[in-house]
């Protein structure tokens, strides 16, 4: 089980669904995608926060707006940490949650496995 990232510049698009829109994709990472999904999977239901909704078997898409609220949940999920592993994972997330946040229009999918 594994979640990555990918930061989309507009609506994200997959080849394969056939669509005439270009691709959308501006970097992706898979490499803390182990602990990441380890960390979100602990986290409460059904808060008010946007993390706990992040599905690690299924994509889950964020919007910047969805970003920026999830970007104030990054120190709660770093204190959970129990080696740097998951919080290098962490700090990947905060640093793709921010440029999504930053980014007007753009996405931040959690790719699950």
């Amino acid at each position: 089980m594994g979640i990555d990232l990918q930061l989309h510049d507009s609506r994200p698009y997959w080849p394969r669904r056939r669509s005439k829109r270009k691709p959308s994709l501006i970097r992706q990472s898979g490499e803390y995608g182990e602990a990441l999904a380890q960390l979100i999977a602990k986290l409460p239901t059904n808060t008010s926060g946007k993390l706990w909704t992040v599905d690690p078997y299924n994509d889950t898409v964020l919007n910047e707006q969805e970003a920026e609220a999830a970007l104030r949940e990054a120190p709660d999920l770093l204190d959970r940490c129990t080696d740097d592993l998951q919080a290098n994972a962490v700090r990947e997330l905060a640093t793709y949650l921010q440029d999504c946040a930053t980014t007007p229009g753009s996405y931040l999918v959690f790719v699950g496995d």
